[in-house]
């Protein structure tokens, strides 16, 4: 934000001056150069006014930007956007949606003009922000400030990693470009310092972010509340910076892409290091009654501006309509098509000499799982049932991986600073640390204290493919993840959240880390699948469900305290995929007994003490809330009759529960207190006595 110190104008300068002897091919024609950035304000002028609804200002600014990288140095093929080492674009700053459909409509993606017109309409293409799944070309979905930004933190680990454990000899199948556009409003988000702290850590040297400095937000002039010195901060993390280029000088703005492009490949001064661009613009640029104003950000102009904008850009087309010579500058079919094509020479060249490892390669970006799998269950539940130890399943969920891991080399994960108390770690994982060139060496990630920005970047790796990433810190920690989170069950991608301590059980830490609500909470997102389960073998398949689901995130909800191991036949342990499932049943039932996690054990023993008094009841373990409630109507009646009275136990909020017409609910609708787990599950009334009371209450 603050102008540049004159020891650090060099580059820039450099940048600005050498920009005219270094034309790209959009670029050679200073006028051609300048419709095109009109192309998009016009478009996006029409778009919004036409919806009534949307933000003009960071589209009609960034025009300029857009054709400087999309012009011709943006490597994808708009006829596959699925093509595995394209360039990855991220428009972080997602509010400017009209941007980013006005680009893959003009470069030739499969988005028609009648797709603009349709913009923020209900089933369109074009969605209020991006969406991935929804429109060709999205990478991400973006609207949340600074997520998007973190997501490209994720693509470019992903392609670094890949490209270490793929690329050999001359043969290089992964080796592209993480691009990302962000305004103040990202920068301003704390998510942005967590995940580019860690990209400059990194060495993420393939990332490059061009930085929208327009110094406007909603509320008016950002100087008024954002200061930082932000050339200052992204070298103190690290980073390579471009500094002061002139978002509006398209010739100015290749140079400087130009040299961010080479540094990524090639290191600067031996160094690398992730890149910001630091681009100058006005916001609404182009129209002579909103432009630099925060008025411009997030309303149509109106027909009266639109007319006004159009005439002071020279722009005389009709709405929605582009001159065939900007159109036929903007197509990017054939490059992409060429760009493509010689990568799949060099991919024909690599199944030759690595066949093994290009199928590999393959399976992995398809999202498949490896054969070795279901041996690796096999193998932990046959270790489960010999040993029957009563355990945390925060260790079970560390046997898991320590099955898994191997067998899986798409599964890479960490923890936000607590992978002995997570257990994340597993046998031959490896650290993955800075290298020279990049980050390198094994799968297990130390985030730091970061957990949003952890959660955001696995949803990167997950969108990059070719990974399965999965991430621990404390349940009560999820509160910082939280949006994150729910953009993954959002965007469908397949991420694991490890969550550990998950309930008062924890103890002496107190009410500060004891999980009371957010098991409950997490049950509320749309497609976030969160499992607590109560011993080794469903932690085994809670585990197995979460990393073969491709359709949406899960969260698993482990214990700190011993659990015991219950035995179960080869029909409950299938059954236990179903997310509840009978677990102990007795002629004559005369209630039900609902649990999860650590009080499941509670729950077996209450129904001791209920035989006892001649009151038999069925224990159902329900591990999983959200997948039970997707089965079908016959399994869920043969598991809850209805003529069966229910009561639920879990060491969390009550009010979950009532949803599944129970007749009373041991739970704690209060903070913890600090003391040892034992002694709290005692004072919370979480016995088996107070359990078979409940139940016996509930018959009277």
């Amino acid at each position: 934000m603050n102008p540049e110190p004159a020891s650090r104008q060099s580059e820039t300068t450099a940048a600005s001056a050498s920009a005219r002897s270094s034309t790209s091919e959009a670029g050679a024609d200073p006028s051609l150069s300048v419709r095109m950035a009109n192309a998009i304000r016009a478009l996006t002028m029409d778009s919004v006014q036409r919806a009534r609804s949307g933000h003009p200002g960071a589209p009609m600014g960034m025009a300029e930007i857009a054709v400087a990288l999309w012009g011709d140095k943006l490597r994808h093929n708009p006829a596959d956007p699925q093509w595995p080492d394209r360039d990855r674009f991220v428009l972080s700053n997602g509010h400017g949606s009209m941007l980013l459909y006005s680009l893959l409509h003009l470069t030739g993606y499969a988005l028609d003009i009648d797709d603009l017109k349709a913009f923020r309409q209900l089933h369109s293409k074009t969605p209020g922000h991006p969406e991935v799944g929804i429109t060709p070309g999205v990478e991400t979905t973006t609207g949340p400030l600074g997520q998007g930004l973190a997501n490209a933190v994720g693509f470019a680990l992903a392609e670094r990693r890949l490209a270490e454990e793929f690329n050999r000899d001359d043969l290089e199948i992964v080796d592209h470009l993480t691009w990302a556009f962000a305004g103040d409003g990202c920068l301003m988000e704390g998510i942005s310092h967590e995940a580019c702290s860690l990209a400059g850590t990194w060495r993420l040297s393939r990332l490059i972010v061009l930085y929208d400095d327009n110094q406007i937000s909603i509320d008016g002039d950002v100087r008024n509340w954002f200061a930082d010195d932000t050339v200052e901060r992204f070298r103190a993390y690290g980073w390579h910076v471009i500094a002061n280029v002139d978002g509006h000088d398209s010739w100015a703005l290749g140079q400087a892409i130009d040299s961010a492009s080479r540094w990524a490949r090639e290191g600067r001064d031996g160094r690398f290091a992730p890149t910001l661009i630091q681009c100058r613009t006005q916001i609404g640029r182009g129209s002579p009654g909103r432009a630099g104003s925060a008025k411009a950000h997030g309303e149509p102009l109106g027909d009266t501006e639109i007319a006004a904008t159009r005439a002071a850009i020279g722009w005389s087309e009709p709405e929605f309509e582009i001159p065939a010579e900007v159109r036929q500058a903007w197509d990017g079919r054939e490059r992409g098509a060429s760009a493509q094509a010689a990568w799949e020479e060099t991919m024909a060249k690599y199944r030759e000499r690595h066949s093994s490892l290009a199928a590999e390669f393959e399976r992995r970006m398809r999202g498949d799982m490896p054969a070795a799998l279901d041996d690796a269950l096999d193998a932990l539940l046959a270790q489960a049932d010999a040993r029957r130890e009563s355990i945390a399943t925060r260790k079970a969920s560390e046997n898991v991986l320590a099955q898994f891991g191997p067998a899986m080399p798409e599964l890479i994960g960490g923890s936000a600073d607590l992978t002995g108390s997570n257990l994340t770690d597993f046998p031959g994982a490896g650290a993955m640390r800075p290298g020279e060139r990049g980050p390198t060496g094994g799968r297990h990630i130390n985030y730091g204290v970061r957990e949003f920005g952890m959660a955001a970047i696995m949803n990167g790796l997950a969108l990059h493919g070719g990974f399965v990433p999965y991430g621990g810190t404390f349940l009560t920690f999820s509160d910082y993840s939280r949006n994150a989170i729910r953009m993954a069950a959002l965007m469908k991608q397949r991420v694991i959240h490890v969550f550990t301590h998950d309930s008062i059980g924890l103890g002496e830490d107190g009410p500060t880390h004891q999980s009371v609500e957010h098991a409950a909470s997490l049950r509320l997102i749309p497609g976030l699948d969160v499992w607590r389960p109560g011993d080794p073998v469903e932690t085994a398949i809670a585990w197995n469900h979460a990393v073969e689901r491709n359709d949406g995130p899960s969260a698993l909800l482990l214990s700190r305290q011993a659990m015991p191991y219950v035995t179960r036949s080869q029909t409950q342990v299938e059954s236990i995929r179903r997310g509840a499932y009978v677990v102990r049943d007795a002629a004559e039932a005369q209630a039900v007994i609902i649990a999860t996690g650590s009080e499941l054990s509670i729950a077996m023993a209450a129904r001791e003490l209920l035989a006892a008094r001649s009151i038999a009841v069925r224990v159902v373990s329900m591990p999983s809330t959200t997948v039970f409630d997707r089965q079908d109507v016959t399994y869920k009646a043969n598991v809850l009759p209805q003529n069966l009275p229910r009561v639920a136990v879990e060491a969390g909020v009550t009010d979950f529960w009532w949803k599944y017409g129970c007749a009373a609910v041991v739970g704690i609708d209060r903070y913890g207190e600090s003391a040892p787990g034992g002694q709290l599950f005692e004072h919370f009334g979480f016995t088996a006595a107070n359990v078979a009371d409940t139940v016996e209450a509930a018959l009277a």
